[in-house]
Formats: C-alpha cells, structure tokens, sequence
C-alpha cells in the first residue's frame, strides 16, 4: 500500500487523522446496537461531508456496511453519484462489494486503517482499486491508524466469543 500520501504531507496528514478518529468514533457507534464496529467518512476537499457505521445487523440488511451507507450519503449530498474529489476513510480495508461500490463511484482515494486478511479487496487479497480491467481505479493507502482498528475489531470479536450463548431449546419429536 501507498502510505506516501501520509508521509509527504503534513497537511494532508492533518485531515486524513481526524477522518480517521471520526471513522473510529462511528466504529464504535456499531457496536451499540450489535453491529461489526466498521466506520466510515466521505471526505471532500479536506472536510467530512458524511459519516457512516456498519448497520447490517440493526437493519437486517446484508449490504449495510460502512462504506456503502456513506458513499450512499454522500451522492444524496452532492446530488450525483460520481464521487470524483472525494476520499473515503474507513477503519477496515474493504471487502469485494464495497471495493466495487467505490470503483463504481468514481471516488479518487481510499484510506484505511486495518488490512482484512479475510475478505479485504484492496491490496489484500484481490486489488479491486488498481485492476485494469476495470474502468476506473482510485488510489489506495492503507494502515492509518492500524493499531487502534485493529484493536477496537479484536476486543469485539473477543468479546463476542466470550458471551453466554443463549440455551438452545431441545427439539421435540
């Protein structure tokens, strides 16, 4: 990944660490009501214009991550779908649905904070972002902030397998 957009600009690196701490602050917000704690910021000409947290779980909805509501957000605002001049910053690299939807939104960069060795589409395991048989790609930095995302994923995760599992009611013949 191209952390060269952090290291060369100590402006750029300004706005891209509060995007970041914002994104953190919605990563959080999932996990009040059950959610993978993912967020999300759309930032336009150094400022967030929409900020967003997985909601799969509270809306039922498979496609309700982070990225995705806010790209979503984001063309509602601006009243177009082309996000060319925006950045998205999100806390976990994005998996193969939200690469595309960045792709398909004409977005110019991605930022993100923790590599997903699981599904991540950005560098990871597939590169959605730079393949040339896609029509657009968009530049990618990832590991800002990788420490805290990374940690705020793994203390949920703990903490999941570590509830009580609900008793299974026994199935009558």
């Amino acid at each position: 990944m191209d952390k060269s957009l952090i290291e060369n600009n100590a402006e750029t690196q300004d706005w891209i660490a509060e995007a970041m701490k914002a994104a953190l602050g919605e990563a959080e917000a999932a996990m009040e009501h059950g959610d993978v704690p993912i967020g999300a910021v759309v930032v336009q000409n150094g400022n967030i214009i929409t900020s967003q947290h997985n909601r799969r779980e509270v809306d039922g909805d498979p496609t309700a991550h982070a990225e995705i509501l806010a790209l979503k957000q984001a063309a509602v605002l601006l009243n177009t779908w082309r996000l060319t001049g925006c950045s998205l910053v999100v806390t976990l690299e994005p998996c193969i649905m939200c690469a595309g939807a960045l792709a398909l939104s004409r977005i110019d960069s991605l930022i993100f904070g923790a590599y997903d060795q699981k599904m991540g589409a950005c560098g990871t395991l597939y590169n959605i972002a730079c393949d040339p048989r896609i029509n657009h790609r968009f530049n990618v930095t990832g590991g800002v902030m990788e420490k805290s995302c990374s940690a705020l994923l793994k203390d949920f995760f703990e903490n999941l397998r570590l509830a009580p599992k609900p008793d299974l009611m026994p199935i009558s013949e």
